[in-house]
């Protein structure tokens, strides 16, 4: 294929992913399109079109609170990949500027996939928020059997009306180390995807647009999205080509 064609077809890809793929997902959307051509290319390409990546600042994680309340050991222990679905849990809480004031967002990842499998948002930073996203994610993946659910020390997390809401469950807390935001790596990464990706090339308005538009990333991010560690899988994918693995096992 020519390099004029070529390079008119990463154009709507790239615009197709808001700019935020670099050389390697776009080569894989490609690929996947029918279309030959090499990953150095696709790089040669980008640069002659000056199509860049679109990522404004870098995301700096939050710190814990400090509280008294009671902390679980950290059983996560940096493990941050699960053997199957609804086994690892990991869960944070972050923040995100609109004109109105700040959105306060707290999600739940399931580790096998990398999917967000629960969420809540609201302009105040209160207790119900983490209920809500963890309960989301019970009813939306409806897990057999005991889960283990990671996230740093925060308040929210140690509260004792969250640690029964996990009892309920059969979910068993780990919390990170103090000071220690790698300890919950895999969160912290879709964090900084969310804030590079969309949250700092955007202006909100108001609280409605940026739940919105978090939304529509939440979905992106699931059903889109390639991520490295799945071999450039999207969540969705991911799990999909793995039940139909665990069935044809199961036949045979």
């Amino acid at each position: 294929m020519a390099n004029r064609q070529l390079l008119r077809e990463l154009r709507v890809v790239y615009a197709e992913v808001n700019g935020i793929y670099g050389h390697r997902r776009l080569h894989v959307e490609l690929r996947e399109l029918g279309f030959a051509c090499g990953r150095h290319r696709i790089a040669r390409l980008m640069r002659e079109g000056g199509l860049k990546v679109r990522s404004r600042k870098r995301w700096q994680p939050v710190a814990s609170s400090r509280h008294t309340m009671p902390v679980s050991p950290n059983h996560l222990d940096r493990q941050f990949v699960s053997p199957e679905m609804n086994r690892r849990w990991v869960s944070d809480m972050t923040y995100i500027r609109t004109d109105q004031g700040w959105l306060y967002l707290a999600v739940v990842l399931d580790l096998f996939s990398r999917a967000i499998v629960g969420w809540a948002m609201h302009h105040r930073m209160q207790q119900d928020l983490v209920h809500s996203a963890l309960t989301m994610a019970v009813t939306r993946r409806r897990p057999q059997g005991e889960v283990l659910l990671h996230s740093d020390r925060g308040s929210q997390y140690c509260a004792y009306d969250y640690q029964d809401l996990l009892k309920r469950h059969q979910i068993v807390p780990s919390h990170s180390r103090p000071g220690n935001c790698w300890d919950n790596a895999a969160m912290e990464s879709f964090f900084r995807s969310l804030k590079a990706e969309r949250v700092y090339l955007t202006k909100y308005g108001s609280y409605n647009e940026a739940k919105a538009d978090v939304f529509d990333y939440l979905r992106f991010y699931n059903q889109r999205r390639r991520h490295s560690t799945l071999g450039y899988l999207s969540p969705v994918e991911f799990e999909r080509r793995a039940a139909v693995s665990s069935s044809k096992s199961t036949v045979h």
